[in-house]
């Protein structure tokens, strides 16, 4: 724990330094801000804006920063210093998933503060939100311990990051799409977070859907987690 502790620390205060991880964490939130704010249309749902914004972030921000944050550390050997110090990869890896997972859910609170979500509503705004940043830090740290090299690593994730973020906001006007997004977990998670205050409860399927993602990119986890490790 002393190590896992360590090692998240020690990604927080990089984290002022880093602009390019700490972008990933505010840019969302300030978008949703701004234009819940600003931008009035007829017809649009209640807190469109920030219910879009949510899972796009979701399916992008810990992706993408866990991905950068291993492929980084491997490039210049950071990470080898680290586990010749007595960090093993498994510490590692669940200090940076820690601080990925605790940035997220701090992002998510500002964005369940934009749809006003109170009480039950915000329990299971924040619950659908760190089901998806789990499977997104999970699905970044399989491209990060894939990848040889920080451009190897975002050659993969940019690719599969825009599937996960943008899939659910295109479901949303065309129904072909929406059929294949059905089957991802960003999908699941942008109907849970819609169904949050309305008379919709969240359905089973959802569940299920996002425990079998979850199953599927645990066992590709392991997979490369055994085959190349974190060097």
């Amino acid at each position: 724990m002393k190590n896992i502790t360590a090692v998240f620390l020690k990604q927080l205060t990089d984290t002022f330094k880093n602009k390019t991880v700490l972008i990933q964490f505010v840019m969302f939130p300030i978008l949703t801000l701004v234009m819940e704010n600003t931008i009035t249309l007829e017809n649009m749902p209640e807190h469109f804006f920030a219910k879009l914004f949510a899972v796009m972030f979701v399916g992008m921000a810990p992706l993408t920063t866990m991905a950068s944050i291993i492929s980084e550390e491997k490039e210049k050997n950071t990470l080898r210093v680290l586990i010749m110090s007595n960090v093993s990869p498994a510490q590692y890896l669940a200090g940076i998933g820690a601080y990925v997972f605790m940035m997220g859910l701090a992002a998510s609170g500002l964005f369940a503060w934009s749809c006003g979500c109170t009480g039950k509503d915000l329990a299971l705004f924040l619950a659908a939100m760190s089901a998806g940043i789990i499977l997104s830090g999970l699905t970044g740290a399989v491209i990060g311990i894939f990848g040889k090299n920080m451009m190897a690593a975002t050659s993969m994730y940019i690719p599969v990051m825009a599937v996960f973020s943008f899939l659910p906001m295109i479901s949303m006007f065309n129904e072909s799409v929406k059929k294949i997004a059905r089957f991802t977990y960003s999908q699941q998670i942008s109907e849970m977070i819609n169904s949050i205050g309305s008379s919709q409860s969240i359905s089973a399927s959802s569940i299920g859907v996002i425990a079998a993602n979850f199953a599927i990119a645990l066992l590709i986890f392991v997979l490369i987690y055994r085959k190349k490790g974190v060097e």
